[in-house]
């Protein structure tokens, strides 16, 4: 890197502030470095084949003691050609105004990082900043006066310079984001245990608050030979009332009546063979608790709509009694892993944003090592929005926000979250339905997640056999191509349109999922092709490179049973085959001799 740096003026805030256009090299792209409260701005620059890594630092505090500089970087490309704006934060993906607000990134909620796309899915520019724990403003939009699309990000900068990587190459957006993941450091941690990709039953939607031992015990063993690995007993657990409220929250004991021997309750559900997850609100101490009145003072926030007060994590007491309380679900009733709900309401109520975001990080990390400590390979979820890097070493799975009986919103949540979900296992929302659901849409929500862990709450005690055939099924396909579904290569398709087309790939398989009535490109060397059908459109068509010859076809409906099955030669590019809506077509080259 070849450092540039240069002194100025201070303006008439008495701070000092410097900007400079830096030259790129790479045609169309303008950009500019701004710092303010430094005396010199020292900036680096590795430009590679339409590509570019930054690094702006404040070299003095201008004056001094004046408080941290702000370094913002802006810049500018053709409005040519785009398609769509892909952020985290899951919704539209149109191409705002520049004058629309700007996102906020931090250690609770976001992540900095975005890709503008053109047709056929190529990034025509990706970018991501390095910091993980400080706010990051970023502003992002198309300029009506210039015809240019306009990005900036800036954050106060203390110790560390602003890193900024942007991706020009046209490769498929998918591909430039994975970049910028590795470029984070994903590839760095370790690998999260196996059960954090096991399907998952939830008493949430199923139950809400009225839970209780027997009833979650009857639930668990109906859940065991369904295929699921693992269960969440969300809210409910901690109290004995019922309202939608959370003023109870915050001392996290087990509640006497419902729940009387918790350790024992949690033993019985383990025997059944599957794992023990336990919600906890991490910010929220209720009116009614002991926690609410002990912290009264140290609070960011008191919500008399959920009549509940906000910690403050900054404060050590805080931080011990949180760790204490979630700790002692692992230590004393022998969970196997926690549900940390609400991560990003402290970010929403934080007056000084800086001071909270660190302060979840030093919580989570004092959280983290007693945890370890008390069981190794613990499974820990997080949710949509606080889904930044610098969460990833302190869970295993993120989940996608609360979108009930919405199969097209769990798609899109779910894909979004495998663009940058790190090593992290992508959980969708719990899917739920009412009792009188047919098992062909049942066999479609669960094909909108199928490149996710499946999470279901449902009273499983009210489903037919029908409906629990179609359950079975696409639990047991999960299961059985996990690695293929969920640790392969994963490419989604056409953003703008809620993403029709998902696939993955791994080694020579490959995985689609078809949700609207658009034609499958199979490419490249393949021993194996799935393909979920969930458009009611029944017509699956399949285009290959060559044509494959002699295969070995076999389709099954919803809930498994074999529609078709015969070996066929296809000797053109192009075969159609007939798939009902929810069911499954499976390809392989024959290995049979014969003619077709």
């Amino acid at each position: 890197m070849s450092p540039l740096s240069w002194d100025g003026t201070a303006p008439p805030s008495g701070r000092g502030e410097y900007s400079r256009e830096i030259a790129t090299g790479i045609p169309g792209l303008r950009l500019r470095v701004t710092a303010v409260g430094a005396r010199a701005l020292e900036v680096r620059t590795v430009i590679g084949d339409r590509s570019l890594t930054l690094e702006a630092a404040p070299l003095d505090l201008d004056p001094p003691g004046g408080g941290p500089a702000r370094v913002r970087v802006e810049w500018q490309l053709p409005c040519a050609g785009a398609t769509a704006l892909w952020t985290p934060a899951t919704g539209t993906r149109w191409l705002p105004p520049s004058w629309s607000a700007p996102r906020t990134a931090a250690l609770p909620a976001g992540a900095p990082i975005g890709s503008l796309i053109g047709a056929g899915d190529a990034a025509l520019c990706t970018f991501a900043v390095a910091e993980r724990v400080l706010p990051v403003a970023i502003g992002e939009g198309a300029v009506e006066e210039s015809g240019e699309f306009t990005w900036w990000v800036e954050h106060q900068v203390e110790g560390e310079p602003l890193r900024l990587r942007l991706d020009l190459t046209g490769r498929h957006f998918a591909e430039t984001l994975a970049g910028m993941v590795s470029w984070w450091g994903a590839d760095e941690l370790p690998a999260v245990p196996d059960g954090a990709f096991e399907p998952v039953f939830c008493t949430w939607y199923a139950r809400h608050l009225e839970i209780t031992a027997a009833e979650t015990e009857r639930l668990a063993a109906l859940a065991a030979p369904l295929g699921f690995g693992a269960l969440i007993v969300d809210d409910g657990w901690q109290t004995e009332e019922t309202t939608r409220s959370y003023a109870t929250t915050g001392d996290w004991q087990p509640a006497a009546g419902p729940f009387p021997d918790f350790a024992a309750h949690v033993a019985r559900v383990r025997a059944l063979g599957l794992a023990y997850l336990l919600w906890h609100a991490l910010p929220f101490a209720g009116d009614r608790s002991a926690a609410g009145q002990r912290f009264a003072g140290r609070r960011l926030a008191h919500l008399a709509e959920l009549e509940t007060s906000v910690l403050d994590p900054a404060d050590p007491e805080v931080r011990d009694h949180l760790v204490e309380r979630l700790a002692a679900a692992v230590e004393q009733h022998g969970v196997d892993g926690l549900k940390i709900d609400f991560i990003d309401t402290f970010s929403r109520h934080a007056a000084d944003q800086v001071a909270v975001a660190e302060g979840v990080r030093l919580l989570l990390a004092e959280l983290d090592a007693r945890l370890r400590a008390a069981r190794p390979g613990l499974l820990v979820e997080h949710r949509q929005p606080y889904i930044g890097p610098g969460l990833w070493p302190y869970a295993t799975m993120v989940r996608a926000t609360d979108c009930p009986h919405n199969a097209a919103e769990n798609r899109a949540r779910t894909t979004d979250l495998r663009l940058t979900a790190g090593p992290l296992a992508v959980h969708a929302d719990p899917l739920t339905w009412h009792p009188d659901e047919h098992p062909v849409e049942i066999a479609v929500q669960l094909q909108s997640v199928l490149f996710a862990t499946a999470q279901v709450s449902v009273d499983l005690g009210a489903q037919g056999p029908e409906q629990l055939a179609a359950l079975r099924f696409w639990l047991a396909v999960m299961r059985e191509h996990v690695g293929l579904l969920q640790r392969g290569t994963f490419r989604p398709h056409r953003p703008e349109l809620g993403y029709p087309l998902l696939e993955s790939r791994r080694g020579g398989q490959l995985a689609v999922g078809r949700y609207a009535p658009v034609p499958v490109a199979v490419t490249g060397a393949w021993e194996l092709l799935l393909v979920a059908n969930a458009d009611p459109d029944p017509l699956v068509r399949l285009v290959f490179e060559r044509p494959p010859g002699r295969l070995d076809l076999l389709v099954r409906d919803c809930a498994g049973v074999a529609v078709t099955q015969a070996t066929i030669t296809a000797q053109e590019c192009e075969l159609a085959v007939p798939v009902p809506r929810g069911g499954l077509l499976t390809l392989a080259p024959s290995r049979t001799v014969g003619r077709g």
